[in-house]
């Protein structure tokens, strides 16, 4: 006979490649989680997976039907939620380093809300937040857009949540006085960001955009580290303009705008599809940042 329980212990057995790692998060043995298994594959009379070697992978028949199984279990979520069960409970929220700052500060005024909600923050790379988020072990994360725009059209299995955009600009120290962006790069060493990620990308997208050429001194991958040996007029650089990052307040810093329009930084939050609890995170999050 087919459960629910079968089909949730099915999504972690798919999402693992482990019975004894779904065993080990659904709290059950792994003795129970295979009998399950056994059970739902007579449930649909068809087999599964693949059980040679120590890792379970999914048959062309497991792989059909783990997307109506998500929608199964997203579908009962719905029916069996109430408002402020969508507000409670373990939750994990990622984001780049670069927007830890301010997410942090929402995600307290989301659990002085809703106190029964229990946060977990943690930061990483938009592609490990990705993957991560795919893999279910981040419920949300906050990521910088891809260039291909992937996220937007929903593939993936994600829905994303555009946050807010941010110009790139050139950052420089207060004694740097040329108004000139190519002659400020001409005469002082340049601090980039790191090109393997989505930020470094769109840096290298905006210094050819404005055809731009640079004397390449230090790749960092920490933005405030470039804008703290800015500070220090070790470098200029070119950076996001970060969300509340109040750089134009700063008395060591001077902004340098490189292009108009200049080209944007796209911020947004990811969640899996059919997951209603998230979703509902997410739009609390989404609005909260957008008053910060």
């Amino acid at each position: 006979m087919l459960t629910l329980r079968m089909l949730k212990t099915f999504r972690l057995v798919a999402q693992t490649g482990s019975f004894a790692a779904a065993a080990e998060r659904a709290a059950l043995t792994q003795a129970a989680v295979s009998l399950q298994m056994r059970g739902l594959e007579d449930a649909v009379g068809q087999r599964l997976f693949d059980r040679r070697g120590r890792q379970i992978t999914l048959t062309r028949q497991g792989r059909d039907l783990f997307p109506r199984v998500e929608q199964i279990l997203a579908l009962t979520a719905e029916l069996t939620a109430t408002p402020i069960d969508a507000m409670q409970g373990p939750v994990t929220i990622g984001a780049v380093v670069s927007v830890i700052g301010a997410l942090s500060l929402v995600v307290a005024e989301l659990k002085t809300a809703h106190p029964r909600l229990d946060v977990r923050l943690t930061s990483a790379r938009s592609d490990e937040l990705t993957d991560l988020v795919e893999q279910g072990e981040v419920d949300i994360a906050a990521v910088v857009g891809r260039a291909d725009d992937a996220h937007a059209s929903g593939q993936d299995g994600l829905v994303w949540t555009p946050l807010y955009t941010e110009p790139m600009v050139m950052v420089v120290n207060r004694e740097v006085t040329e108004p000139d962006p190519q002659r400020v790069l001409d005469a002082h060493a340049f601090l980039r960001f790191d090109r393997r990620v989505r930020t470094g990308l769109v840096v290298e997208q905006a210094l050819r955009a404005a055809k731009l050429s640079v004397t390449e001194y230090l790749e960092l991958n920490s933005i405030e580290t470039i804008v703290a040996l800015v500070r220090k007029n070790v470098g200029v650089s070119v950076l996001p303009l970060l969300h509340r990052g109040d750089w134009q307040s700063d008395p060591s810093l001077r902004i340098v705008p490189i292009a108009e329009p200049p080209l944007l930084r796209t911020v947004g939050m990811i969640h899996r599809a059919h997951d209603s609890r998230t979703y509902n995170i997410t739009a609390a999050i989404a609005g909260m940042l957008h008053d910060v």
